[in-house]
C-alpha cells in the first residue's frame, strides 16, 4: 500500500499536481473540519467508484490513517493502483500543517 505524509501532500497541493484528494469520513465529520477534499463517506465509496480517478493519484484520508488504509486496500483489490492512504490523517493535518483545522 502507498503512503503519503500531510507535508508530501501539502507540497502536492501547493505545486498544483493533477491529485484527486477523497475525504471518507462521516458526514458529521466532514461538516466539522477537513481541508476541502471531495467527500465520499467511505459507506458508499463502492457505490460511487466512477468518482475516483484512475488517470492521477488519489489521496485518501480519515481522521487518523486508519480507515483510509482500509480504503485503500479495498481499492487496490479492485484494479486501483493508484490509490495512496493519509498518513495520520486529518489529525496530523492539523498537527504538521494547519493548526486552525479543530482536532476532535
Amino acid at each position: 500500500m502507498k503512503e503519503i505524509s500531510v507535508s508530501e501532500l501539502k507540497k502536492r497541493i501547493d505545486s498544483n499536481d493533477p491529485i484527486q484528494v477523497i475525504d471518507i469520513r462521516e458526514s458529521n465529520e466532514y461538516e466539522y473540519c477537513n481541508i476541502g477534499a471531495q467527500h465520499i463517506p467511505m459507506g458508499e465509496i463502492m457505490m460511487n467508484l466512477d468518482k475516483i480517478s484512475r488517470d492521477k493519484d488519489v489521496i485518501i484520508h480519515c481522521k487518523s490513517g486508519g480507515r483510509s488504509s482500509a480504503m485503500v486496500q479495498a481499492l487496490e483489490v479492485r484494479g486501483y493502483n493508484n490509490v495512496i492512504n493519509l498518513t495520520g490523517g486529518i489529525l496530523a493535518w492539523s498537527t504538521e500543517i494547519d493548526p486552525t483545522v479543530p482536532k476532535y
